[in-house]
């Protein structure tokens, strides 16, 4: 999408979506991740119901939070694993970034984090597998999906049902969302996630930078092979990461801009803060000045 098309081009009704109280009700497909991100996907799902639209949750049956306590349709599917493998895979991975963190993209990718994503994936699987789940989600003519592009199966599930998607998220690992916003991202003045460069980079630092991007490029492809091959046989064609990415009509950024490095973004980029938590209790009158 072409930064000059981008006005004319985005889906009708996902504007009418993000237009809070001012446009009919839409009909909203969900598909959150678990753990701390739905903590902050839920507020804006309670907001989107608060205004009037209509909203369905498709989530696992084994989950810790995922569509508790709202007042949505929530559609489950049954998984390969129970409650305690989740725990156990996440434990593990929780266990080596605390005791010994991987320094490295490809530590990572090929480490803990591997394993913890693998099961991850295996959602969509599950998903596509409950043939009547399926069924229902065609017939529902969703105006949008509303995502958390860590669960990727709510990319692959917006390119099926060919609905418009938007998505939800502080960043995202490797170099997607750059090529799927198609937003330049100099590697001279922009450091990498995680690679601990600051955006005054000398010679010797970016040279670092571009070859942390290059490691990026070699590995990026095998932590997310498991999703991509799911894609590929729901979709009935080869797929990557690009091609779904590339489909997203908004991304809505946790986070601020001055927050991060200065660096170009697009139309369809649109930054909502940090919200990254669930919202904050008022403290009790004992605490409080005077």
């Amino acid at each position: 999408m072409a930064p000059a098309d981008f006005p004319f081009s985005l889906p009708l009704c996902v504007c009418l979506l993000l237009a809070s109280g001012l446009a009919q009700a839409g009909r909203l497909l969900v598909v959150p991740m678990d753990g701390s991100h739905w903590f902050t996907m839920q507020s804006v799902v309670e907001k989107l119901v608060h205004n009037g639209h209509e909203v369905v949750a498709a989530v696992p049956e084994v989950s810790w939070q995922l569509g508790k306590s709202l007042n949505i349709t929530v559609k489950t599917y049954s998984t390969s694993h129970t409650l305690a493998d989740l725990d156990q895979k996440f434990k593990y991975f929780s266990h080596t970034q605390w005791k010994t963190p991987e320094q490295s993209v490809l530590s990572l990718m090929t480490g803990s984090g591997k394993f913890f994503s693998e099961l991850m994936f295996s959602h969509c699987r599950s998903l596509f597998n409950d043939k009547k789940l399926v069924e229902y989600l065609k017939q529902s003519s969703f105006d949008a999906v509303f995502l958390d592009p860590f669960e990727l199966c709510g990319l692959t599930l917006a390119k099926y049902l060919s609905v418009p998607s938007v998505m939800f998220t502080r960043y995202f690992f490797c170099h997607y969302l750059e090529e799927g916003t198609q937003c330049p991202s100099p590697l001279s003045y922009v450091p990498r996630l995680f690679s601990k460069l600051s955006d005054t980079m000398t010679f010797k630092e970016r040279v670092s930078n571009f070859a942390f991007y290059m490691e990026e490029r070699a590995f990026c492809h095998y932590l997310f092979k498991s999703a991509t091959d799911i894609a590929s046989e729901v979709l009935q064609t080869p797929v990557t990461l690009e091609d779904l990415f590339s489909q997203a009509s908004i991304w809505l950024l946790r986070t601020d801009f001055v927050l991060d490095f200065p660096k170009p973004v697009m139309p369809n980029m649109v930054f909502i803060g940090g919200l990254n938590c669930q919202q904050g209790k008022l403290l009790s009158k004992e605490f409080l000045p005077g």
